[in-house]
C-alpha cells in the first residue's frame, strides 16, 4: 500500500459553490420567508406601499405584490421561485399575489419547525399535497355561485379588489366601470371566454382619479396626420389598413436612368397618379375615417384632407385589432380591394387634447367587443397606482364570472378551510397529519397579518374569528376598521374562488418543491480564463 497522500478530486470547475443538507434547506427557507415578508406590510384595507427606486433613479409607488416583486430583482433562487407564484397568480387572476406569496412563506416557515422535529422533508411534502386536495375540496364547498345579473355583487367584488389601494377614494367609480368594461367584452358562446387585452388602459394625468371613465370604443394615441383634416367626423366608416398609402421601394437595388428632364416629370407624374388610384380606392370604398398601420405618403395625406376624410399613420397593431372588435371593420392589406364590407361603423371619431396629448375617441360603436378604459390621476405615480389597482379589479371581475364561484374575504375563507383542515387532520395516522396541522395554520397567517396591519392584536382576533366559525359563521371575518369580527359577506368583502385555489395550489406546489432540495450547487465559470500574452494574471492596472 502505498503512504502517499490521497490528493482531492475536483469534480467541478473552479468558483463553484456548494450548499448541502440542512443549510441548503435552511437557505433556501430563510430566502423564501424573506420575500414573503416584503410583501406581508402591503396586505389588506389598511396595508402600507412600497416605494422601489431603480438603478435609473425612477420611482415606483405600489402595493401590488407582483410589482413589487418584479421591480426589486430578486436574484436568490428560491426567492425567485416565490416571485414566480406572484407572476403565476397575476397571470391567471390578476389579483391575489400577496396572499399566494404570503401564505407560501408561512408553509415554509412552519415546515422549517417540522424539520427541527427530525420529520422528512417527502413526508410534510406529502402532508403538504394532501392538505392542498382537501383545502380545495372545503373551498368548492363553502363558495357561492354568481352570474352576469348580480351586478350589485360584481360591483362588491371589484371594490373589495380596490380597498387598501392608492385607487381606494374613488372605488364606487372604479368599480362600476371594471364591471361594465368585463361585461362589455366577454363573450358567452356556450362557455364564457375573457380577454383581458379587449379592455385598453389608456393613462393620462391632469385629473383627479374620480375622473377616469369608460369609452365604449377605442382611444389612441394618435392625431390626425394632416392639419386640414376634420377633426370631428359623425356617422364614421372607417376604414383599417395594414398596408402603407405609400410609392413602395423597389425589392432589390434598381438604378433608373433619365436622360431627359421630360422623363423626370413622367416620372413624378406617374407617381402623384398611383397615390390618387390609392386614395381613390379609399374614396370609393365610402370610407371617411382612415386608420392606418404604415406610412401615409405626404401628398396622400393632401388628397384625403380634401376629400375630407381622417387618417392617422403609424397605428400600433394592438389598437388595429382593438378598432376591428370594437367598430366590427376588417383589417384590409391591399388598399385596391377595399370594399364598403371591410369599413366599420362609429357614432363620432374625433380629435381631443387630453392634457398635453392629442388622443382620438372611437365611440358610439353598436355593441362594442373592444373598450378603452381612460385612467386619470393627478400625477404619474398616482395614475399608475390606479391603473394597475384596475387591472387587479378587472381580473377579479373576469374570474368570478369565469368560475361562476365567489367566497368571502376578510380571512372567512382562510379560518373556515383551516378548521376544515384540523378535522381532517385528526382522520389521519402517521406524520402527515402534523404538515396537515401545519398547513392549517398557515393559511392563518392571511387573517393575522390583516389584523396586524390593522393595529389589532392578532391573536385576539384569531380567537375570537375561531369561535364564531364554531358557531356556524362561516363568513365571520377581520373588520380592520372597527377592530373586531363581522360578517365579511353582509359587510360586501367578496373575492372570486379562484384567487383562493389559485394561491393555494401555487403556494403549496412551490412549498413542495423547496422542501425537497437539499443541495444547491451554484455554478462557477466554465473555466477560467487565460490572460492575453503580455499580460499580468489579474489583468491591467490602471
Amino acid at each position: 500500500m502505498s503512504n502517499k497522500e490521497i490528493q482531492p478530486i475536483f469534480i467541478m470547475s473552479e468558483g463553484t459553490q456548494r450548499t448541502t443538507g440542512k443549510n441548503a434547506q435552511r437557505n433556501n427557507i430563510l430566502a423564501a420567508k424573506l420575500v414573503a415578508e416584503t410583501v406581508r406590510t402591503t396586505l389588506g384595507p389598511k396595508g402600507m406601499d412600497k416605494m422601489i427606486v431603480d438603478s435609473m433613479g425612477d420611482i415606483t409607488i405600489t402595493n401590488d405584490g407582483v410589482t413589487i416583486l418584479e421591480e426589486m430583482q430578486v436574484e436568490h433562487p428560491a426567492a425567485k421561485m416565490i416571485v414566480e407564484i406572484a407572476k403565476t397568480q397575476e397571470t391567471e387572476v390578476g389579483d391575489g399575489t400577496t396572499t399566494a406569496v404570503v401564505i407560501a412563506g408561512e408553509l415554509l416557515k412552519l415546515a422549517e419547525d417540522l424539520l427541527n422535529q427530525n420529520v422528512h422533508p417527502t413526508v410534510i411534502a406529502k402532508g403538504f399535497r394532501m392538505a392542498e386536495l382537501k383545502a380545495q375540496q372545503l373551498l368548492q364547498t363553502i363558495a357561492a355561485p354568481v352570474t352576469q345579473q348580480d351586478t350589485d355583487i360584481l360591483q362588491k367584488i371589484a371594490a373589495t379588489a380596490l380597498t387598501g389601494k392608492g385607487a381606494e377614494s374613488a372605488k364606487e367609480v372604479l368599480s362600476k366601470i371594471a364591471v361594465e368594461a368585463v361585461k362589455r367584452v366577454m363573450e358567452t358562446n356556450g362557455e364564457i371566454s375573457f380577454d383581458r387585452d379587449h379592455i385598453k388602459l389608456e393613462k393620462q394625468t391632469g385629473e383627479p382619479v374620480e375622473n377616469t371613465r369608460l369609452i365604449e370604443g377605442v382611444v389612441i394615441e394618435k392625431e390626425a396626420v394632416h392639419p386640414g383634416m376634420p377633426k370631428k367626423i359623425q356617422d364614421a366608416k372607417i376604414a383599417l389598413l395594414d398596408a402603407a398609402v405609400e410609392i413602395k421601394d423597389t425589392e432589390v437595388d434598381a438604378k433608373i436612368q433619365i436622360t431627359d428632364p421630360a422623363q423626370m416629370q413622367a416620372f413624378l407624374n406617374q407617381e402623384e397618379h398611383m397615390l390618387t388610384e390609392m386614395v381613390n380606392s379609399i374614396v370609393k370604398s365610402g370610407a371617411t375615417v382612415v386608420f392606418c398601420q404604415k406610412g401615409i405618403d405626404d401628398l396622400a395625406q393632401h388628397f384625403l384632407s380634401k376629400k375630407g376624410i381622417f387618417a392617422a399613420r403609424r397605428v400600433k397593431k394592438s389598437d388595429l385589432e382593438a378598432l376591428s372588435r370594437a367598430t366590427g371593420g376588417r383589417i384590409v392589406s391591399s388598399i385596391r380591394d377595399l370594399t364598403a364590407d371591410d369599413l366599420g361603423n362609429a357614432g363620432l371619431v374625433e380629435e381631443k387634447k387630453i392634457g398635453q396629448e392629442d388622443m382620438t375617441f372611437v365611440t358610439g360603436c353598436k355593441n362594442p367587443k373592444s373598450v378603452t378604459i381612460l385612467v386619470r390621476g393627478g400625477t404619474e405615480h398616482i395614475v399608475d397606482e390606479a391603473k394597475r389597482a384596475l387591472v387587479d379589479a378587472i381580473g377579479d371581475v373576469a374570474a368570478a364570472l369565469k368560475n361562476g364561484k365567489i367566497v368571502a374575504g376578510a380571512g372567512a375563507s382562510e379560518i373556515e378551510v383551516a378548521r376544515g383542515l384540523r378535522a381532517y387532520a385528526e382522520t389521519l395516522i402517521g406524520r402527515e397529519q402534523l404538515a396537515v396541522r401545519a398547513f392549517a395554520e398557515a393559511l392563518e397567517v392571511i387573517p393575522r397579518t390583516l389584523a396586524e396591519n390593522g393595529g389589532l392584536d392578532p391573536i385576539d382576533m384569531l380567537v375570537e374569528l375561531k369561535a364564531a366559525h364554531d358557531r356556524g359563521e362561516k363568513w365571520a371575518g377581520v373588520d380592520v376598521f372597527q377592530g373586531k369580527v363581522v360578517d365579511a359577506w353582509a359587510a360586501g368583502v367578496i373575492e372570486p374562488l379562484k384567487i383562493k385555489t389559485q394561491a393555494l395550489s401555487s403556494a403549496s406546489e412551490v412549498a413542495q418543491m423547496i422542501l425537497r432540495i437539499d443541495d444547491v450547487i451554484a455554478g462557477g465559470s466554465s473555466k477560467s480564463q487565460a490572460p492575453m500574452p503580455g499580460m499580468p494574471p489579474g489583468g491591467m492596472e490602471y
